[in-house]
């Protein structure tokens, strides 16, 4: 069974810094995992991910200031995240794909298994 369970989040200021992990169990952590986040009334996005080769991607609004890293022996994901923003206000998820699709490793559609979410707040 596949579980996938954040932690990290939490509530910062604007210019702060958080470090999200996401501890992996029941299939293999070198397959593309990812970060997506929702805000209230609005749809899931990609943040960032990470593929098997450990290639990166991430969503413009996040490029140089968030960075995505896996620890396979740990089986766990982390997404770096510095110069927080009020628009940056989410829940944060973390989920795996069963196989990778490289086309959709930015989209909700490309992953099979998501965690229950951690919730960060960024006040101005």
């Amino acid at each position: 069974q596949v579980q996938l369970v954040e932690s990290g989040g939490g509530s910062v200021q604007a210019g702060g810094s958080l470090r999200l992990s996401c501890a992996a169990s029941g299939f293999s952590s070198s397959s593309c995992m990812g970060w997506f986040r929702q805000a209230p009334g609005k749809e899931r996005e990609g943040v960032a991910s990470i593929d098997s080769a450990g290639r990166t991607r991430y969503a413009d609004s996040v490029k140089g200031r968030f960075t995505i890293a896996k620890d396979n022996a740990k089986n766990t994901l982390y997404l770096e995240m510095s110069r927080l923003e009020p628009e940056d206000t989410a829940i944060f998820y973390c989920a795996a794909a069963a196989y990778c699709r490289l086309w959709l490793l930015l989209s909700p559609k490309g992953f099979d298994y998501w965690g229950q979410g951690t919730q960060v707040t960024v006040s101005s």
